[in-house]
């Protein structure tokens, strides 16, 4: 009981939000609901009225004029026509009012989406992040569609009962018995559908998680011949949402014939009632059919109470989701300097964990230095910290403790926009967009043709593209489905390149290409992008022996920092790590001859 209270003050609250939010729109939707009510009462009038001066003549003459019949079609007709509008008007601005707000809420979560940190969307599963945006707004304003209504009901109930006992005091007490009844058998209907209802919209939001997660890493299920156990998993949740909703199914139908049936027995009452109070000359049929007209038209606006108190538990809990991201914090503060020139990049006693083991940081007290146009090679075992040395330069994330630095200005001090605009990053994982290659390439930005082509060619992919149906305008489909791993690879390092970044990192980008394209690109950076300075992760000796200078990170730390030849030179463990591919090479020929 308590819990059903919460949520119906939940629902309240939200509602009241929506009509502090769009006021005119909700004020014109309950103006028809208002006007819905005033008409009705006037179509009972009207009917009463034909009742006994046209009908009732009718049977006891057995002629009617034609003035009189045109003069009764031409009432109820008009009145039909301005129901019809008042119903137009109500339902028209509650849709309007509806679909602005979750329109309002969606651009709120997705603004609220990109605000927020990348660590703070690591620790939630992107199947949940899309339902917040989706189903749960959707739920949150649900209940605006029957609100007008509802409230309307109130103006259409109070004169409707008027009427009725203007007509006839007797029959009015009759059929206004029905109303508390419906409400009484409301009241237990949501008692009982508000937990199903959270319960329901609950499991959808884990369905979709489920999905998303089983879609995104489809190839992932496929690779390790996973279907049978993803999709038991999704049928596990979807069964136990099939069975919440079933029970919600089987409430229903056992409450709305009940809800629908009261006011037909209320009219049954009335009408039995009735015909023997004209039989005793005590009442004319036309008060007798506009009590039981009234009481008919009026049942349907009280079930808009039914309505709006069934979706009160559905927006409560969509409303607790929406509202649990609009209120999360960690946003990435910006300050107002720009870079003013082609500055060095460092960083300073900088530290990162995650979260879930906080005295074993995954970056501790790294201090790395890179002069602008150098290229530097990022080396390390896997788990050194390479990758989030990587998010931490181009402020994907910020660090715990220490700076990054950028022309000697704090990342964290840069205005926003700045950043983006000087920095470049190319991931191993290249996300490619159901889109064409030029599309992928420019996202949506003013660069011609000869740049995108520019960059087509520094990429080593311009000869893939040329070879396409439709060159620059051919669509590669989802992830870039169409390309092999390194196009895609290369027509994302295109996308970057396109950009002329001051700073391009690159994080195992080339992971996918041949050991001589990778050459002829890393080549290709070094004489194009005068001035550009790269930070590559790289594993193969190859690529390392291409840069500047390296830095071995070891145990989340820069542990050495020189040229290739000095660290091999010098530093077993890194001698140890870029060998290693050579030396079990060596020894697997040895062990075949």
């Amino acid at each position: 009981m308590t819990e059903q209270r919460v949520t119906l003050r939940e629902g309240a609250r939200v509602l009241a939000r929506g009509i502090r939010a769009e006021p005119w729109v909700f004020g014109l939707a309950l103006l028809g609901s208002v006007l819905f009510g005033l008409v009705t009462v006037a179509s009972a009038r009207a009917v009463g009225w034909v009742t006994d001066t046209v009908i009732a003549p009718a049977f006891t003459t057995g002629t009617v004029s034609v003035a009189t019949l045109a003069g009764a079609a031409g009432l109820l007709v008009g009145l039909g026509v301005l129901r019809a509008l008042t119903i137009v008007l109500r339902r028209l601005f509650a849709g309007v009012m509806q679909y602005r707000l979750q329109a309002r809420d969606r651009r709120a979560v997705t603004r609220q989406y990109l605000r927020l940190p990348l660590a703070w969307h690591h620790r939630h599963p992107t199947g949940e992040l899309l339902s917040n945006a989706g189903s749960d707004v959707e739920a949150t304003w649900a209940p605006v569609a029957p609100l007008p209504m509802a409230l309307g009901v109130v103006a259409t109930l109070v004169l409707s009962l008027g009427a009725m006992v203007a007509a006839d005091p007797l029959l009015a007490l009759v059929g206004a018995l029905v109303f508390p009844l419906v409400m009484v058998v409301n009241v237990a209907y949501q008692r009982r559908m508000a937990p199903l209802a959270a319960q329901a919209q609950a499991l959808r939001a884990e369905v979709a998680t489920i999905a998303h997660e089983s879609f995104d890493g489809a190839l992932v299920v496929k690779s390790l011949g996973r279907e049978a156990e993803e999709t038991a998993r999704f049928a596990d949740a979807a069964h136990r949402l099939q069975a919440v909703n079933t029970r919600v199914g089987r409430l229903r139908g056992t409450f709305d014939p009940l809800i629908e049936a009261l006011p037909t027995l209320g009219v049954l009452a009335v009408l039995l009632l009735g015909t023997r109070q004209v039989a005793a000359g005590v009442l004319d049929a036309g008060t007798v059919v506009e009590v039981a007209y009234l009481l008919t038209i009026v049942a349907f606006p009280v079930r808009a109470i039914g309505w709006l108190l069934g979706e009160m538990p559905r927006s409560a809990v969509g409303s607790r989701r929406v509202q649990r991201v609009l209120r999360a914090t960690g946003a990435m503060p910006v300050g107002a300097d720009d870079l003013t020139g082609a500055g060095p990049l460092a960083a300073r006693t900088a530290s990162l964990g995650y979260g879930y083991e906080p005295d074993l940081p995954v970056l501790a007290g790294v201090d790395l230095d890179v002069a602008p146009g150098r290229v530097l090679a990022v080396v390390g075992a896997t788990g050194a910290g390479k990758s989030t040395l990587v998010s931490l330069l181009v402020r994907l994330v910020d660090p715990d403790g220490g700076q990054v630095l950028l022309d000697g200005v704090d990342a964290r001090r840069l205005a926003a926009g700045v950043l983006p605009r000087a920095g470049a990053v190319v991931l191993q994982q290249a996300f490619l967009f159901d889109d064409t290659v030029r599309g992928n390439v420019t996202l949506g930005e003013p660069f011609d043709d000869a740049q995108v082509w520019q960059a087509l060619e520094l990429a080593q992919v311009a000869d893939t593209v040329r070879a396409l149906p439709n060159g620059l305008d051919t669509r590669i489909g989802e992830r870039g489905t169409s390309l092999s791993g390194g196009q895609r690879q290369r027509v994302a390092l295109a996308r970057a390149l396109v950009r002329r970044p001051r700073l391009l990192v690159l994080d195992d980008a080339t992971s996918a290409v041949d050991p001589d394209v990778e050459h002829r690109i890393l080549d290709g950076l070094r004489a194009a992008a005068a001035g550009t300075t790269v930070v590559v992760v790289a594993h193969r000796p190859a690529t390392i022996a291409l840069a500047d200078e390296v830095a071995f990170l070891d145990a989340g730390t820069v542990a050495d920092h020189g040229t290739h030849a000095d660290l091999l030179a010098r530093n077993a463990a890194y001698r140890d790590l870029v060998t290693a591919y050579e030396r079990e090479a060596r020894e697997a020929s040895a062990v075949v001859s």
